[in-house]
């Protein structure tokens, strides 16, 4: 997807895909409680890897809700564990809008 200003001469910006934004978000998050912004993909999102408690997860949750209309939480059978499958949910919303 691309943005262009109203003269289309002017220069295009790519817009970042779902997946991408929910990582910055996710990431400008970890930053703003005192966790690893810089956490790997693959850590844990509780307990040793990330290390969010109930609490965080649910202003997680609620964050992710309101920036993107939906969020792995409520809308998974099964919680994600890792940042990963967090955002696996939004690289699967793009595919399934695609179709």
């Amino acid at each position: 997807m691309w943005w262009a200003p109203p003269n289309e001469s002017e220069v295009r910006f790519p817009v970042a895909s779902p997946r991408i934004a929910a990582e910055n978000v996710i990431r400008e998050f970890l930053g703003r409680i005192k966790k690893d912004p810089a956490s790997p993909l693959d850590a844990p999102l509780y307990a040793d890897g990330v290390g969010l408690d109930s609490l965080e997860t649910a202003e997680l949750s609620a964050l992710l809700e309101d920036e993107f209309g939906s969020d792995p939480f409520s809308s998974a059978d099964e919680l994600p564990q890792t940042l990963a499958e967090v955002l696996d949910h939004y690289g699967a919303a793009v595919e399934a809008e695609a179709v």
